[in-house]
């Protein structure tokens, strides 16, 4: 990280229950978090859009979420990131094999037509060499919705944005 970080005394106070629980779970308050946390209402804004991202009521799945959020780190070269994200899509999907094979996705059978979708879309979305193509949306609508293509689009640029290493 490039900016300063400051104890956790001196965050807000209503910002300070989150960093508590973080070093609670991870050991240490996540670098990101504590970036974030600079700016309290910048913070609050970007919880409540992944809260929103990750809800039970997503028309994307847990698997897939984790799954796209996984490759988002790995597209980013976040080390942290792919390993926190690998240990929830591995709970969520019920073993280590998707998150594994996640970064040769398209030569492997781990993966459903619609992850193949998901994984296209989301590459070409975080890297800044490819384009969204009406080929792929007409792929990726196959298997989704315009509602589920909206949260797809919001999970993508909120991992990226939220990953901030």
């Amino acid at each position: 990280m490039r900016v300063a970080e400051k104890p956790l005394s001196a965050y807000p106070w209503y910002l300070r229950p989150f960093l508590w629980n973080q070093r609670r779970r991870y050991g240490q308050a996540l670098k990101t978090a504590l970036l974030w946390a600079r700016s309290p209402l910048v913070f609050m804004a970007v919880t409540l859009l992944y809260g929103a991202l990750d809800r039970r009521a997503s028309p994307l799945s847990p698997v897939l979420r984790s799954l796209v959020t996984v490759r988002v780190s790995q597209l980013n070269w976040c080390r942290f990131c792919i390993d926190l994200n690998s240990m929830t899509l591995a709970a969520r999907a019920g073993s280590m094999r998707k998150a594994d094979q996640l970064t040769a996705w398209r030569d492997s059978d781990a993966f459903t037509d619609a992850d193949h979708a998901a994984l296209e879309y989301t590459e070409a979305m975080t890297c800044s060499d490819c384009n969204v193509t009406d080929e792929s949306m007409a792929v990726l609508r196959r298997h989704f919705d315009d509602d589920a293509i909206v949260e797809l689009t919001g999970l993508v640029t909120g991992a990226a944005r939220w990953q901030s290493c």
